[in-house]
């Protein structure tokens, strides 16, 4: 009787709000005209650009205002009520962590899963494909890739053992450079490098937008880094202890990741001996499919160093790079990537960057983020990348209900029942 009890509750509560969210649709179809709300391009949904101020503003001149009360009135809910369908719709977070749609097919089939029979012609020049990709492609590639491997760990293990001159430093960049530009070779890259006057030197911190962790064999292939992140087991720990011998590299054990003050002032000894090669630093904190810039944490910018930005756009004609970390593991994503055509991406570098005076750490990492995102062609948006697995915070949805209802009363510091009504 229990269970029966609540799977009722659990169905009329669905319906309920089913019937809400259908009945807000309704209404808000019959207030804005239907050709403002969808445009149906090949079956989708198609949002209209621009700010909300800019949509609520206009729709406010198309009708009378009322006589008393202030400029509010209840059709305003109209507009959030369609912008919020809109967003449960496509929202600008999720479609960020997915494979990037591709105009035509390119053989491949992570780009086209549902593969119907089209042609004869078509279906021998796929099987032909795979045949040449995972018959020949593949097993040399791999062979390159385990080349490019052992020498790294062979070269860095054995520079390690010289006494700290100046010639140990030159031959760990060596090394490093010549182990990744085999590792590339592994993967086919053809990368193309554009200002190489604005290269990161030695003192700064390197930033750039994340798409996968071939990033840094991307762009290690044009100079060496010093790399920062956390300490692994099994052989990732076997690669990152022979590194650590011959470049100062900056891993972290986990408790220690947590400790933002202990970060800060290992990167901050770091950047400033000049003789230390440049920080590589993703702030995104998590990988992005390559259509847009997500927020940068404020970390790596408060320490007052040089900022060299990094821009890195990939062609998705030859391969898809985005690493999605909740749907493959690394060893699957690296055979998906050694399967595919070939990895062609370019690489901007930027003007380096400075803190300027009155700017906080939160509003640099902002204008970098923007220059980075302008120059390489992608969306620069505001959201964080951590909303890929976690919740949004309180307090951001609370800043989003002000802003709203300052949009709907013109005062953000009162909240009137019907601004609350509304958001």
């Amino acid at each position: 009787k229990v269970s029966g009890l609540l799977f009722r509750r659990t169905v009329v509560k669905g319906a309920f709000w089913a019937l809400k969210i259908w009945i807000c649709l309704i209404i808000s179809l019959i207030v804005v005209p239907f050709d403002s709300v969808c445009g149906c391009v090949s079956g989708l949904i198609q949002r209209e650009d621009g700010s909300m101020e800019k949509e609520l503003e206009e729709l406010r001149r198309s009708r009378p205002k009322p006589p008393v009360g202030g400029d509010f009135t209840l059709s305003d809910c109209f507009y959030f009520s369609r912008r919020g369908i809109e967003s449960i719709v496509e929202d600008e977070v999720t479609q960020r962590f997915t494979s990037e749609e591709l105009v035509s097919w390119n053989l491949l089939t992570r780009t086209n899963n549902y593969f119907q029979y089209i042609s004869l012609r078509l279906t021998l020049v796929y099987g032909l494909g795979i045949f040449v990709r995972y018959c020949i492609l593949a097993p040399l590639r791999i062979t390159l890739a385990c080349i490019g491997l052992s020498w790294l760990v062979i070269g860095t293990s054995a520079v390690g053992l010289l006494p700290n001159w100046r010639i140990k430093s030159w031959l760990s960049e060596w090394v490093h450079v010549i182990c990744y530009r085999i590792c590339a070779r592994g993967l086919s890259a053809a990368i193309r490098y554009h200002n190489r006057e604005n290269k990161p030197k030695k003192g700064g911190i390197c930033v750039a937008n994340h798409t996968s962790p071939i990033d840094i064999v991307i762009l290690c292939n044009d100079g060496g880094y010093a790399m920062v992140g956390q300490v692994h087991g099994g052989l990732m720990g076997v690669i990152q202890r022979a590194m650590v011998r011959s470049c100062p590299h900056i891993w972290f054990e986990r408790a220690e990741m947590r400790d933002r003050h202990l970060v800060t002032k290992r990167l901050t000894d770091h950047v400033n001996d000049k003789t230390k090669l440049p920080i590589l630093i993703f702030p995104e904190g998590t990988c992005v499919n390559n259509t847009s810039v997500m927020m940068f944490k404020k970390g790596s910018f408060e320490i007052g160093a040089t900022i060299y930005p990094v821009a890195i756009k990939y062609d998705p004609k030859f391969g898809d790079a985005f690493w999605n970390s909740s749907k493959y593991s690394m060893v699957n994503y690296l055979l998906r990537m050694m399967t595919s055509w070939a990895l062609v991406c370019n690489v901007w570098y930027l003007p380096a960057m400075h803190q300027q005076e009155g700017e906080d750490a939160v509003q640099f990492a902002n204008r970098v983020k923007s220059a980075i995102a302008h120059q390489g062609g992608l969306i620069d948006l505001q959201w964080d990348g951590g909303l890929k697995r976690a919740k949004v915070k309180e307090t951001f949805k609370e800043q989003e209900q002000k802003k709203y209802s300052s949009m709907v009363v013109g005062d953000d510091t009162s909240w009137p029942v019907h601004a609350l009504f509304i958001v």
